[in-house]
């Protein structure tokens, strides 16, 4: 990742819950997005079958109601931060049964986005007083987020 992208990375955590996070945290976050990403759209995917569709609709995703309040906060850091193109380059588009529609594709970067958020006040409820989060939180967080998507 270039030295801008990282830049970008370490002022959204500290816009989104006042963390500090070194470059193996930014690898951590690349891993965690996209994993969490391809959770939602296999449900997508279930989802665009049982309604009869051949292409993976926005409705389609399991989008809950904290994780699109997170989206929100993400598009508003994002006014400050500029994060999306970064979020664009990493977020990977898993190949999968059906296709994404173009407003589904349009929206990942967003969700990825709205999913750092969460996962960055996710780390504050887990440790109120952590600062740079250490593998434990992640993978606290990680069991948090295996069991909610």
């Amino acid at each position: 990742m270039e030295l801008f992208g990282i830049a970008s990375l370490e002022r959204f955590f500290r816009e989104a819950a006042g963390l500090d996070v070194d470059k193996d945290d930014l690898r951590r976050f690349d891993d965690f997005v996209n994993d969490r990403l391809y959770d939602l759209l296999l449900r997508g995917v279930a989802n665009a079958k049982a309604n009869g569709r051949d292409v993976i609709e926005p409705q389609d995703l399991p989008i809950t109601k904290g994780l699109q309040e997170s989206i929100h906060a993400f598009e508003a850091i994002d006014e400050e931060v500029s994060l999306d193109r970064i979020l664009e380059q990493l977020t990977r588009r898993p190949p999968l049964d059906l296709a994404y529609s173009e407003e589904t594709e349009g929206r990942l970067t967003r969700i990825a986005g709205g999913l750092g958020v969460a996962l960055a006040r996710t780390f504050r409820i887990l440790d109120e007083k952590v600062k740079n989060p250490q593998t434990r939180h992640w993978e606290q967080a990680g069991r948090v987020f295996d069991v909610l998507l």
